[in-house]
C-alpha cells in the first residue's frame, strides 16, 4: 500500500513548530514538535475512518525526525512523508 503524508508548516519559533498534516489539504490534524526537549504531540486528530490517527502521525514524526536529526534551523514550509 502507498502512503503519502502531506505537511504543512503552521507556526515556528526557537522551542517549537507546528505542523498540519494529513492525507490531502482537504482532511488534516496537527502535530507539534518541542525542538528543545525533542518531544512529539499530537494536537488534532485526523478524522479518517479507515485509519487511526496515530497511523498518519507516526509517519510524520518520522518525517520530522529526519529535520531534527539534522539539526536544521528552520524547518520546512511543506514537506511530505512518502513510501
Amino acid at each position: 500500500m502507498a502512503v503519502y503524508i502531506l505537511l504543512l508548516k503552521e507556526y515556528e519559533d526557537n522551542e517549537i513548530v507546528v505542523y498540519k498534516l494529513g492525507p490531502h489539504e482537504n482532511t488534516m490534524g496537527k502535530m507539534k514538535l518541542n525542538k528543545i526537549i525533542r518531544k512529539f504531540s499530537e494536537l488534532e486528530e485526523i478524522p479518517d475512518k479507515d485509519l487511526p490517527s496515530t497511523f498518519y502521525f507516526d509517519r510524520a514524526v518520522q518525517r520530522l525526525a529526519v529535520c531534527l536529526e539534522r539539526q536544521e534551523v528552520v524547518f520546512p514550509e511543506k514537506t511530505a512523508f512518502e513510501s
